[in-house]
């Protein structure tokens, strides 16, 4: 069963990890910059902060599934060095790019606490876990970046949430505002589940 959610998670992380090129081969207008107004997208910081957000996130879905998984881990452990400091480097773009553009998300000021706010924590455990593993300190580590990819993960929960909540509620604007909280809360609590099994066998 772990089997198989692990590749159902890597599947998605995948795919969701090359959904920037999206901005490459489709017209802006037909993506979500097509919701934002002409004012915003003229503003040459908001679109830089924007596209850094969805380019580095989309590295840190790519490269951040593969950490998980203990044999791969002790057999390629210069790989996981490796990959880990793009992660962590992916995400600290992502995440203070994305505290900035979270400010305007569409639906004011609820949507934007929630995305902040998920910002704010995708930074601070990555950051954190980077911390303890230089101190040597393996199982705090791990424990930070499984919540750190928790958050990473929003980025897939959030576009299987909102058109789930879309279609039933036929009101976008509202299921917005929910997903901006529900895209990683539930992710969050299942990391400390995963992080309290992991206490009990340790």
């Amino acid at each position: 069963m772990k089997k198989l959610l692990f590749v159902i998670m890597s599947a998605f992380a995948l795919l969701i990890g090359i959904y920037p090129l999206i901005y490459v081969f489709v017209e802006h207008r037909h993506t979500f910059l097509g919701s934002k107004s002409s004012e915003l997208l003229q503003s040459l910081i908001w679109k830089t902060a924007f596209f850094a957000h969805v380019i580095f996130g989309g590295l840190a879905l790519l490269t951040g599934w593969r950490q998980f998984g203990n044999s791969f881990r002790n057999k390629y452990i210069r790989l996981h060095k490796s990959t880990g400091k793009v992660y962590a480097i992916a995400v600290i773009i992502s995440s203070v790019s994305g505290i900035y553009i979270g400010i305007y998300a569409n639906g004011g000021l609820i949507s934007a606490t929630g995305f902040v706010c998920l910002a704010l924590i995708w930074l601070v455990t990555t950051v954190l876990a980077v911390v303890q593993i230089r101190k040597g300190n393996i199982i705090p580590h791990q424990q930070l970046m499984v919540y750190s990819y928790a958050c990473t993960f929003a980025a897939v929960t959030l576009r299987l949430w909102f058109p789930l909540l879309k279609d039933l509620t036929h009101d976008p604007v509202n299921s917005y505002l929910v997903v901006a909280w529900l895209c990683w809360i539930p992710n969050v609590l299942v990391a400390y589940c995963i992080n309290r099994n992991m206490k009990i066998e340790n």
